[in-house]
């Protein structure tokens, strides 16, 4: 399997790291939104915020690698049938899909640590807050976490929608190419 990106799409790391991220962001939306009305008698909950935070301390060092290896490797150029408007609208949606993954792992990472509390990252390891106690921080945080998931999710299902409307209504590559590599499309294809 071919690793980097080509001009006709893109390579195994990206398509792994693109779904890996996908899967990880809605998971961690849908356990978050599950687990705020777990009662103190369930047995989630203090298990589900540990395994919430681990898995968002790990897709916070997946979105470092992800993000270097889109400025390090090359980008597939645009589908000919791509109007200006889509291709710019493409990148400013796929910036805002980082920016705002970072905004809501960044503020998550905050809540539990503004108190001046470390993080466990599955029992391995702790992670130390960066900002020691600061009052009232965990208030501001939580509410730019909770309203930055739900643009993140909005976001990323339009970027969905946008991907089954080339595939579906347009007829082109534009998600073949990011559900599987280039060569593996010509093997298919023989």
């Amino acid at each position: 399997m071919q690793l980097r990106n080509t001009a006709g799409g893109y390579g195994g790391l990206m398509i792994g790291l693109h779904w890996l991220v996908a899967i990880a962001v809605f998971g961690l939306f849908a356990s978050g939104w599950w687990m705020v009305d777990l009662s103190y008698y369930s047995q989630w909950y203090n298990l589900a915020p540990h395994l919430h935070k681990s898995v968002g301390l790990l897709l916070i060092a997946v979105m470092v690698v992800r993000l270097v290896w889109r400025l390090v490797d090359r980008k597939p150029r645009a589908l000919p049938n791509h109007s200006a408007v889509e291709v710019v609208g493409a990148k400013v949606a796929h910036w805002l899909l980082y920016l705002g993954t970072f905004v809501v792992l960044a503020s998550g990472y905050l809540i539990p640590t503004s108190g001046g509390s470390s993080i466990q990252l599955f029992n391995w390891f702790e992670i130390p807050s960066v900002t020691g106690e600061v009052k009232a921080l965990e208030l501001v945080v939580g509410d730019i976490h909770y309203w930055s998931a739900w643009a993140l999710v909005v976001l990323a299902t339009g970027h969905a929608l946008a991907g089954l409307k080339h595939h579906f209504i347009d007829r082109d590559a534009t998600l073949s190419r990011i559900v599987t590599t280039r060569q593996a499309r010509e093997a298919r294809s023989r």
